[in-house]
């Protein structure tokens, strides 16, 4: 018998979850929170060092995820060959990743090896050896990179979005990896100097999940990073964020394309406890799930796309909101058209349905979060990057049950603001800017791949 898809299976009762159990020590400027879970002897560490590349000098955008592509390239007495053997013939892994706002080091090793595997990254830390060999071969790689992104239109859009929304002047609006200029004039002595003045951060955080008990973890936390001191970043931005932004459109020219690359939005406030769930429901009716208005607009009911989402997303100091799809490029005016309708049409307010149906998917959704220790740990880390406590983890459903109709309705009137919106299009001008003139915006402008405007001989 054939299912009748337009009829929402109907939900049974609450699932039956308990989160598990976050504990938390600290010693020295070292802050740890872990959770023990002893169903597999295995065990997943990570350290955040803050900072990112945020801290990326002038002329030099992509020096700290340069920096941290090379942790793994030989420490202590081990050259890079060397240290990747000591961490297999353990069983272990390393990580280690660079984002606007921080470092993340990690590993996972077995139970047994677990201390020689934090031995291992300690001396990582500790002792880097930042060979001028292997910066070359990491540079070159990163050259590489660069020349892919250069034909990615979804990259340009993302990062002529950054660079418009924060200004040249803001350490946001240039991408983790860099430019190709900066990366070249990057040399090994600017990496050694970040290292001895900037990674080893006063404040650090470890994340730890596994099969491992509180009192365990605690010695060797105080055995490896017991006569932890850190320091004080040489320079911290200072940060002149303006939440106000006017309205254009700006464009980039990729001959020969079938589609456009789009972005609409604006910088909004960080991460605010008072209305963050109201926001995350709004988003969620609005563009947040394949359900969303916008995807079944666009997608759906129009065709223009495959699919076209939105989000609220938040850095260390500040927020954005911003909605994000790619669209057949006949159709590039008629998308735009639509997004703003519905960015309109939210501040209306939403049915009863839509909020039920929100709120379900996120509190259904929630367990996903810690069903491995990888997931668990990433779930620690919103404590860090978001500034939240335990109990935010822990009150996260009852927060989200609390939002009403009328919580939405606000937070909508209050941040969704097209009037304020930015406008990122990405694709072949021959085909987008006839259809542009049906906008009726005062300013339609065309710039590089960075997002520099192209003065016109």
């Amino acid at each position: 018998m054939a299912l009748d898809r337009s009829i929402r299976p109907l939900t049974t009762e609450e699932i039956d979850f308990e989160i598990p159990k976050i504990e938390s020590f600290e010693l020295n400027n070292i802050k740890v929170f872990y959770v023990e879970r002893h169903n597999l002897p295995i065990i997943r560490l990570s350290a955040i060092f803050e900072g990112g590349s945020r801290l990326d000098p002038d002329g030099k955008k992509g020096l700290v995820n340069l920096f941290t592509m090379m942790l793994d390239e030989g420490a202590g007495k081990f050259n890079a060959l060397e240290l990747s053997d000591e961490f297999e013939l353990l069983g272990s892994s390393f990580d280690s990743s660079c984002s606007n706002d921080a470092i993340y080091i990690g590993c996972r090793s077995i139970k047994e090896n677990f201390e020689k595997t934090l031995e291992l990254l300690c001396t990582i830390i500790n002792e880097p050896r930042l060979d001028v060999n292997d910066f070359e071969r990491e540079k070159r790689k990163i050259l590489t990179r660069l020349i892919q992104l250069k034909d990615d239109g979804e990259e340009i859009a993302n990062n002529i979005f950054d660079y418009l929304l924060f200004k040249k002047n803001h350490p946001y609006a240039f991408p983790v990896i860099g430019y190709e200029e900066d990366i070249i004039n990057i040399t090994i002595n600017d990496i050694v100097n970040y290292y001895r003045n900037n990674f080893l951060t006063k404040k650090l955080h470890i994340l730890v999940a596994g099969n491992i008990t509180g009192d365990e973890l605690k010695l060797y936390i105080e055995k490896y990073f017991g006569s932890w001191q850190g320091n004080e970043f040489n320079t911290l931005p200072k940060f002149d964020i303006s939440l106000t932004q006017e309205q254009k459109i700006y464009f980039f020219h990729k001959p020969d394309t079938v589609q456009t690359e789009l972005r609409i939005g604006y910088l909004t406030e960080k991460r605010n406890k008072n209305n963050y769930f109201s926001k995350l429901i709004l988003n969620l009716i609005l563009g947040g799930q394949f359900s969303s208005r916008i995807n079944l607009n666009l997608r759906e009911n129009k065709g223009y796309t495959y699919g076209a989402f939105s989000t609220f997303s938040y850095l260390k100091d500040v927020g954005m909101f911003f909605v994000s799809t790619s669209v057949n490029i006949e159709n590039t005016a008629n998308a735009v058209k639509e997004i703003f309708y519905e960015l309109n049409e939210i501040k209306k307010g939403v049915s009863e349905d839509e909020l039920d149906f929100a709120k379900s998917s996120l509190i259904r959704k929630y367990p996903s979060n810690f069903e491995n220790i990888r997931q668990i740990v990433s779930a620690l880390n919103r404590l860090v990057t978001s500034d939240l406590t335990v109990d935010d983890i822990y009150n996260y459903v009852s927060n989200i049950k609390k939002v009403s109709l009328v919580d939405v309705k606000k937070a909508a009137e209050e941040h969704i603001t097209p009037d304020n919106c930015i406008i990122i299009l990405v694709g072949d001008k021959e085909k987008m800017i006839p259809q542009l003139k049906e906008l009726n915006f005062a300013e339609v402008i065309e710039v590089d791949s960075k997002g520099e405007p192209i003065i016109k001989n």
